[in-house]
């Protein structure tokens, strides 16, 4: 690559996050230039499952059909353990600090759910998407500066091959936890110090059943959690950030761990992948500095109970590459871009604040236990427990458009919608990144649509409200029966 060439976006990082912004933007119409550090997709075990929000942000790109193929291989393989939740009919859809979480039929959407895909088939699928759109990931280049400028962002790395820079109009970091664009830009990173450590591994253990029951379950010297893949484990002790956290994870220590947390006489004979954690807690103040914004961990980071992380990020990303392909594309403002803090950055804050309050209630002291007991009984309650799964589920979330209407501000699932004279799945007319503009009346709002050049599809439901539906698939504008109050100015806002 020559010095100083030039395109639209830079994004630092090729894990999930990353790859669904370049994915975005490339739909957008925006030429991206992905830079990962990693010279290959790393294989630790991260991610066992992915939230309704994202699986559908993925839907919505055409990854279903490896989405449900990722899923069919995780059922086969708990139901080779015993452990197939299919075959008991359950309704099991998470945990709460390891309180188990009911699927109500009564909740929001109840179809919209989490599905056992894991982090390695995430980005695997959306590598493939990434090659099929045609975009270049370079791999093994560790990004050492950058310099903001007025009409753009260059960039510095290394690699293999010697050192290199590029020019991008944005510059957008999806590099993690320990983020080098969030430190290079000098975004503040606030929020509370590691006062635990999380493990989580997979292990041939000599004595498994004497791990049982399979499950969540809190002894006095921490939290583990065995199956439901064989040999998985999940464990977390109390006694504070590890001394080096950038150190292998060996068989001695992860063998170690789980004697003293589950208390139990077993030994690891064999120690396939394993990683650690902190409770480290922390949420940047903006998502933007100038040119420069970032996504996923690099914005926030928490514990990774519930698995509400990969699903934070990769809404993110299905909230910021269309805003941001639009800018590029001369049809939005640039001011376009401060609705992605906006929208994004209080999500992060609830998110952050339960994770905290799980951990707040694991931990070994009576007082924790007593306020678990009591957070248990609670969850007994049907309208608790489904205010719960809802919120850690992502599914109740609402941006604040400043409309009264409930749907405005939501994030759609996806629906049967008549385009033409043919019945097709609202996610397949949302492959291309385009708006979606649902008519439940006579013709009105399609009428008005027509009359404006705005890149947003028309389709037709039987049933109101109408709505008009960003790409990022928010409800932007809702309107009854055949009214249209408020479409123009939603149009010309968002589109």
């Amino acid at each position: 690559m020559g010095s100083m060439e030039q395109v639209d976006v830079v994004i630092v990082g090729a894990g999930p996050v990353g790859l669904l912004t370049a994915i975005e933007l490339t739909l957008g119409g925006a030429r991206v230039l992905v830079l990962e550090r990693l010279a290959a997709a790393s294989l630790d075990m991260k991610a066992g499952g992915l939230g309704p929000l994202g699986l559908e942000a993925l839907e919505r790109r055409g990854m279903a059909s490896a989405i449900a193929a990722a899923e069919a291989r995780s059922f086969a393989a708990m139901a080779r353990a015993g452990a197939d939740p299919r075959a008991k009919g359950s309704k099991y859809s998470g945990h709460f600090a390891g309180l188990a979480l009911i699927r109500k039929d009564a909740q929001r959407e109840p179809g919209r759910r989490s599905r056992p895909v894991d982090q390695q088939a995430l980005e695997a699928m959306l590598a493939d998407r990434a090659r099929a759109l045609g975009i270049e990931v370079g791999r093994g280049c560790d990004v050492t500066g950058l310099a903001q400028q007025a009409d753009g962002v260059d960039v510095r790395w290394t690699s293999p091959t010697g050192e290199d820079r590029i020019r991008g109009a944005y510059l957008v970091g999806c590099d993690g936890g320990r983020s080098a664009i969030r430190k290079l830009a000098g975004f503040d990173f606030p929020g509370t110090p590691p006062s635990s450590t999380f493990y989580q591994a997979v292990a041939e253990i000599d004595h498994p059943e004497r791990l049982s029951p399979m499950g969540w379950r809190r002894t006095s010297g921490g939290v583990f959690s065995y199956g439901p893949f064989p040999g998985r484990l999940v464990m977390l002790e109390f006694a504070g950030a590890p001394e080096d956290r950038q150190a292998p994870v060996t068989r001695e220590e992860i063998e170690a761990v789980l004697r003293r947390v589950s208390g139990a006489d077993v030994r690891v004979e064999a120690l396939e992948s394993a990683s650690r954690w902190t409770d480290n807690t922390r949420l940047v103040d903006t998502y933007r500095q100038g040119r420069v914004l970032i996504a996923g961990d690099a914005a926030h980071i928490h514990t990774p109970f519930g698995g509400q992380g990969l699903t934070l990020g990769l809404v993110d990303a299905a909230n910021l590459g269309w805003k941001l392909a639009a800018v590029i594309r001369g049809e939005a403002q640039d001011s376009l871009l401060d609705t992605y803090t906006a929208e994004r950055r209080p999500v992060a804050e609830a998110v952050l604040a339960n994770t905290l309050a799980q951990v707040a209630i694991m931990r070994p002291d009576p007082q924790s236990g007593a306020m678990r007991d009591l957070v248990g009984k609670l969850m007994e309650l049907d309208d608790v427990n489904r205010f719960i799964g809802e919120m850690t589920s992502g599914v109740s979330t609402r941006y604040d458009l400043g409309s009264e209407h409930d749907e405005v501000g939501r994030l759609i699932g996806d629906r049967p919608v008549r385009h033409g004279d043919t019945e097709v799945s609202l996610y397949d007319l949302m492959q291309d990144g385009l708006g979606i503009l649902l008519d439940a009346g006579a013709g009105q709002a399609t009428k008005l649509l027509a009359a404006s050049t705005l890149k947003v599809r028309c389709a037709a439901v039987d049933a109101g409200p109408s709505m008009l539906i960003r790409p990022d698939a928010c409800v932007a504008w809702a309107g009854e029966a055949e009214r249209t109050d408020g479409l123009e100015a939603a149009l010309r806002r968002w589109f």
